[in-house]
């Protein structure tokens, strides 16, 4: 029986200088991007428990030229790989969408992106069957963006090119344009992106001690006191 339900990573490949630009503040290019490969190993093996369902990958860039690069083409060959497409990240979202519904048949699509490994099962979980009782179901990130979106055969995701991302009020603004659009809005748990050198080490102790993301980050934060010392 084919899968009527799909976890959809929307992921960048973490190469050096190309990802998470936002963390050179505080960490060298290279650790940026290892930081950013153990955050997409951790979401990938979390989307990957979730029951019942298919992974999804909407990926941008070449995975060969990353760091980490064996471990996650490991990773994603248990998934269905899509290229990104769009001008926009919100084009792409959308896109991303209607690629991953239709590998379920139209079914149920749970969206998240590499920002938050310290998400769960439960918590994907959480999202898909929101949607019993809602057209779509938003997890809001701690900046004011959002970390998720789950919605049934795309529908909603219409809204995302849309909307302006990267403000400080995106998930209000995403939330108000899905219910201009038609869909009742169910809400899920609030998370921290990983988008700035001070959501490092609180991230990281939200996640899993044994999570690759916890990992690299105490390794990192050992390297720096050790420098110090």
């Amino acid at each position: 029986m084919s899968a009527s339900r799909a976890i959809l990573v929307v992921a960048k490949a973490p190469v050096p200088g190309l990802v998470k630009t936002r963390l050179m503040a505080g960490y060298s290019a290279t650790e940026a991007a290892t930081l950013a490969s153990a955050a997409l190993l951790d979401t990938l093996d979390t989307a990957l428990s979730v029951p019942e369902a298919i992974v999804v990958v909407s990926l941008a860039g070449v995975i060969d030229d990353a760091v980490g690069s064996d471990d996650l083409r490991t990773r994603l060959s248990r998934t269905t790989v899509v290229e990104q497409h769009g001008d926009t990240l919100g084009d792409r979202l959308d896109r991303a969408h209607r690629d991953a519904a239709a590998q379920v048949g139209g079914g149920r699509v749970m969206q998240i992106g590499m920002d938050t490994p310290q998400v769960t099962v439960e918590l994907l979980v959480s999202g898909l069957d929101a949607l019993d009782d809602h057209d779509a179901a938003l997890g809001l990130a701690t900046d004011g963006g959002w970390w998720g979106l789950a919605v049934s055969g795309a529908r909603g995701a219409q809204v995302l090119p849309g909307v302006a991302m990267s403000q400080s009020d995106t998930g209000e603004r995403t939330a108000d344009a899905l219910r201009r659009g038609g869909c009742s809005v169910a809400f899920l748990k609030s998370l921290t992106d990983v988008d700035h050198p001070a959501d490092v080490t609180e991230v990281a102790e939200t996640c899993a001690p044994t999570s690759a993301f916890a990992r690299i980050s105490a390794e990192l934060r050992s390297a720096v006191a050790h420098e110090r010392s």
